[in-house]
């Protein structure tokens, strides 16, 4: 299909500590640099046309590494946050609020609010575990992460082929695509290189 685009795509930005040792700093200083990339992206997002875009910004596994890197993460998403917020968008931030590793700043934004008069649904998850988000099923019958729709495409930078626990409901038929560069050295061809990928994947559904 020529023209086929996804509705909704999930951002894995791996990389920014492997980005940090190769450029000599510190591995909690990488997180810094991943900041310019995500907003360039959602700006291309918005004009091609997608409608739902997914960051993951950290998950509740990554609090067990080294307390500079956690401040360093949690810091990284708050201005994530705020930057992205700077556009017409519909925010959700998704991710256990009861953990003391959940910024403080960000439970303004754990009901989706419209930014800026509105516009592309733009989800982040933020101390977000798999488990965390099923366990909701069971006591309250529905997601945490309910108000997040199907997934399409997942891209993730960095060259790993896992999915790390993103969104394992609304991933279930997601196309993978796997960018081997380091988060960080985002460039502008990096999407649509992967939507161009995206034109050309048959999708069946089991059918």
């Amino acid at each position: 299909m020529k023209n086929r685009k996804p509705m909704h795509i999930g951002i894995i930005p791996d990389g920014n500590r492997r980005w940090a040792e190769q450029h000599k700093l510190s591995r909690e200083a990488g997180y810094a640099y991943g900041l310019k990339p995500g907003l360039l992206l959602l700006q291309q997002a918005k004009t091609y046309g997608i409608q739902e875009i997914t960051y993951y910004g950290f998950t509740v596994d990554n609090c067990r590494r080294p307390k500079e890197q956690v401040q360093a993460f949690q810091q990284a998403c708050v201005q994530a946050v705020h930057d992205l917020a700077t556009e017409g968008v519909d925010l959700l931030v998704i991710g256990n609020t009861d953990s003391k590793c959940f910024p403080e700043e960000l439970k303004k934004y754990t009901n989706r609010t419209a930014i800026n008069g509105g516009g592309i649904r733009l989800n982040f998850l933020v101390n977000y575990g798999w488990k965390w988000d099923l366990s909701n099923i069971k006591s309250a019958g529905f997601l945490h992460s309910s108000d997040i729709s199907r997934i399409d495409m997942v891209i993730r930078w960095g060259g790993m082929r896992r999915l790390s626990g993103f969104l394992p409901v609304q991933s279930v038929y997601a196309d993978f695509y796997v960018e081997e560069k380091l988060w960080p050295d985002y460039e502008k061809s990096d999407f649509y290189r992967a939507m161009d990928w995206y034109k050309k994947q048959d999708v069946t559904y089991g059918g």
